[in-house]
């Protein structure tokens, strides 16, 4: 009777933190969607929104494993690659609804995931990267080969027909729309579980996972959890792009940098650990790197790499918790002074 009652407080005080939440959340979507709504006619900064939307909800994926687990991915642009694939192979020769669709990437993704996270995860510090980078590498050689399903250095390519059905619009603003639904799944699914008993487990293996096993927590089921969530989140994404692009290829599909890197070097400059930072990231560095591409061009091969790592080593030098702790810490010296 105890046990039934400490459950049912821990489970009403999880509810009632979730809903303290809520006004932010909806304040931080109205707000985008107002954002989407004025820039509907101007297509290149809604493109660049657009883009900016779906790194963010990759990088808030990416957070729950890598930001409250502590585990330090790159082969997130994997699951990405696995959602993108699900989807316009079921809908190229099958005819099914990309909507649909996305229940089968999510489970696909989280079962890839699992499994390959299982040794994986008996590694610790730059070994669990270095083996996540390796996965990226074996993954884009994969599916060069397997032509069937990913088109191989061509690409997979699927027929336009537009349709809400088909997830295919004519209006550009409709898939920033649709981004930003994803980014609203993604924010939503990162406050529960951080609210949550996964959460908190998760928060004590990265912190100290020595001490979190000796008081009952385990471990490896925690990670492996908080993975396959991370990864079904990151294979959504992967079919919208799909939808959205409707045309990939291996190589760009599963770009250790472009995709994999990125996403994780957005979540720490914009607050690793935090549930608005990857957002914050993603606003600032997408049209930062699209802007450093453009103005380098083929002058500086490479250059826009250069300056994000630089980014990412000043942040880690004066900004250790991302722009969402910087802000964060300039509010409560605001206050103080209130």
């Amino acid at each position: 009777m105890g046990d039934s009652r400490l459950a049912g407080r821990r489970g009403a005080a999880e509810v009632w933190t979730v809903a303290n939440e809520l006004p932010t959340f909806f304040a931080v979507v109205a707000a985008i969607g107002l954002a989407v709504y004025l820039l509907s006619n101007q297509f290149f900064y809604l493109n660049l929104l657009t883009m900016a939307l779906l790194f963010g909800g990759l990088a808030v994926s990416w957070n729950i494993i890598g930001g409250f687990g502590g585990q330090f991915s790159i082969a997130h642009s994997v699951f990405f690659a696995i959602g993108a694939y699900t989807a316009g192979n079921l809908y190229k020769h099958f005819g099914v609804s990309p909507w649909i669709a996305i229940l089968p990437a999510m489970l696909l993704s989280a079962a890839v995931a699992a499994i390959v996270s299982w040794p994986v995860f008996r590694l610790r510090g730059p070994f669990f990267a270095i083996a996540t980078m390796a996965l990226t590498e074996v993954a884009i050689a994969f599916a060069m080969h397997w032509k069937a399903v990913t088109g191989g250095a061509s690409g997979l390519t699927i027929p336009y027909r537009a349709g809400l059905e088909n997830m295919i619009f004519q209006q550009r603003w409709a898939y920033a729309a649709l981004f930003l639904g994803y980014l609203a799944v993604t924010l939503l699914t990162s406050i529960v579980i951080l609210r949550s008993r996964l959460g908190y487990y998760l928060q004590a293996v990265r912190d100290n996972d020595k001490a979190a096993e000796a008081s009952g927590i385990p471990i490896m089921w925690t990670k492996l959890k908080g993975m396959a969530i991370s990864a079904a989140l990151t294979g959504i994404g992967g079919v919208f792009f799909m939808m959205y692009v409707r045309i990939v290829e291996p190589a760009g599909l599963l770009s250790l940098f472009d995709v994999g890197v990125k996403i994780a070097l957005i979540a720490l400059i914009g607050g690793i650990g935090t549930i608005y930072g990857p957002l914050l990231g993603a606003l600032i560095l997408v049209p930062l790197d699209y802007w450093l591409r453009a103005f380098m061009g083929s002058a500086v091969p490479g250059g826009n790499l250069i300056v994000l790592g630089l980014i990412l080593v000043l942040g880690s030098l004066f900004m250790k918790k991302g722009v969402a702790g910087a802000l964060r810490q300039v509010y409560r010296a605001w206050s103080r002074q209130q």
